[in-house]
């Protein structure tokens, strides 16, 4: 019951207290936000449509908006279009050397790049906005009722002006969460959104026990599935390959620096959830795509190739997330720049000669870790489909949300920690005590 004491130790502290209660009270607005529908539109239709889009990008990205999407809500984007612009930067800083240069101007540099991550934000917000203004107006329920009973220019313009303006609010509020609270607040708001759906799934699994569609063996099976995996997820992400670094003694002045022994972290998974989300964007898109043409028996039977649970598909999946960890990896972690910063300060790993030799050495161990890291999450992001396939298990358990969830929840209780360790209380995830003042 460690966690619990020092959970009412947070409470004790008067800033950490606040910090809790203002996240708290942020996520509650963003909760309340995703059951306000947009106006114009027929929600008990919408709903009864996307009962038929389970499995496709569409029902994919739901999952990301906390179900926010499929009631048509103003927070229908939800954070997507800001994690989307965020990640074009990263990928233009690594080929464009204007962002180059503004990612080493420090502050200023990151300024400049968080107001070029909003305008994309609400660009690409704009456009997404469109988009599903138009399939609302062309969206039917099972029953041929449609979603939105007036289309027509005047629906397109409220619906863009809506949702682009909730994802903006969105960002602020996930913003004043990383400034005044506990968290990262846009990890925040894509972990509650995913942690919303939890008592449904929960009362659909009891449903189909008290029916006795599952037997004994199989819950106590299944939890113990949940227990492993998310235990090994825990693992897997803290896991890291720490390279011994030592620093050579500058005399400067009176001083003496350096002369210190420390190491490099390279995590197994540097590029995280990433890859998983790029490769399911990439598979999702074509069964997308060929219901718009059914009815044809040739694309019947190319959809069924891309159906989750095919054995194309899933080697099809394993292979573009190792790939994609690969390429994300090399974005996020540029071992020449490892390697200059190293010298630049003095630094250099026993046994490696600075500058090229040092990075072909981080890159070597970057190759090595980086595979074992891809598969285990391409096995994680395997696993709904194998218990919803194999098991009839009827919730979504793996994939991007398991993952979300403990990344956010480390990265939560590391911060939370940090204001604990201030005050000499002692950490969430450290067992040794710490001595306080006397």
């Amino acid at each position: 019951m460690n966690w619990f004491k020092n959970l009412i130790n947070a409470f004790r502290i008067e800033e950490t207290r606040n910090r809790i209660l203002f996240t708290i009270a942020m996520l509650a607005i963003f909760r309340l936000g995703c059951h306000i529908v947009c106006p114009g539109i027929n929600i008990s239709a919408l709903l009864a449509y996307f009962e038929r889009l389970r499995g496709t990008l569409l029902g994919f990205y739901d999952i990301f908006t906390g179900g926010a999407f499929s009631r048509g809500t103003i927070f229908g984007l939800g954070v997507m279009p800001y994690i989307s612009a965020s990640i074009i930067l990263q990928v233009l800083s690594a080929v464009v050397p204007y962002f180059q240069k503004l990612y080493r101007e420090g502050e200023e540099g990151r300024r400049k790049i968080t107001q070029y991550t909003r305008y994309g934000t609400i660009l690409i917000s704009a456009i997404q906005a469109t988009g599903v203004a138009i399939f609302f107006e062309n969206a039917r329920s099972p029953e041929g009722i449609p979603v939105v009973p007036h289309p027509g220019a005047r629906f397109v313009l409220l619906m863009v002006i809506t949702l682009v303006a909730g994802t903006m609010l969105l960002v602020w509020i996930g913003e004043l969460i990383t400034d005044r609270g506990i968290g990262n607040g846009i990890s925040l708001i894509i972990m509650f959104g995913i942690v919303a759906r939890f008592p449904n799934d929960f009362l659909r699994t009891w449903q189909l026990i008290k029916a006795g569609a599952f037997s004994i063996f199989k819950i106590v099976f299944l939890i113990l599935i949940v227990i492993g995996v998310t235990a090994a997820v825990v693992l897997i992400t803290q896991a890291q390959r720490r390279i011994p670094v030592q620093y050579a003694q500058r005399v400067i002045g009176r001083r003496i620096y350096g002369g210190r022994t420390t190491h490099l972290p390279l995590n197994m998974n540097a590029a995280g959830i990433i890859p998983i989300i790029f490769a399911q964007s990439v598979l999702t898109f074509p069964a997308t795509a060929l219901r718009f043409f059914s009815g044809n028996y040739t694309v019947q039977r190319i959809s069924e190739v891309f159906t989750p649970g095919h054995w194309f598909y899933n080697l099809l999946y394993v292979g573009l997330i190792i790939i994609f960890a690969y390429f994300y990896t090399s974005i996020v972690l540029n071992p020449q720049e490892l390697a200059d910063y190293l010298q630049r300060y003095g630094g250099f790993i026993p046994g490696v000669r600075p500058g090229k030799y040092t990075a072909d050495y981080i890159d070597k161990v970057l190759s090595r870790i980086t595979l074992p890291g891809a598969l285990f999450f391409a096995f994680v992001a395997l696993l709904p489909i194998i218990l919803i396939n194999k098991l009839g298990v009827p919730f979504y358990f793996g994939g991007t949300s398991l993952l979300i969830v403990v990344g956010v929840i480390l990265d939560t209780m590391r911060q939370l920690e940090a204001h604990l360790l201030m005050r000499h209380y002692e950490g969430f995830l450290r067992r040794g005590r710490i001595r306080g003042r006397r």
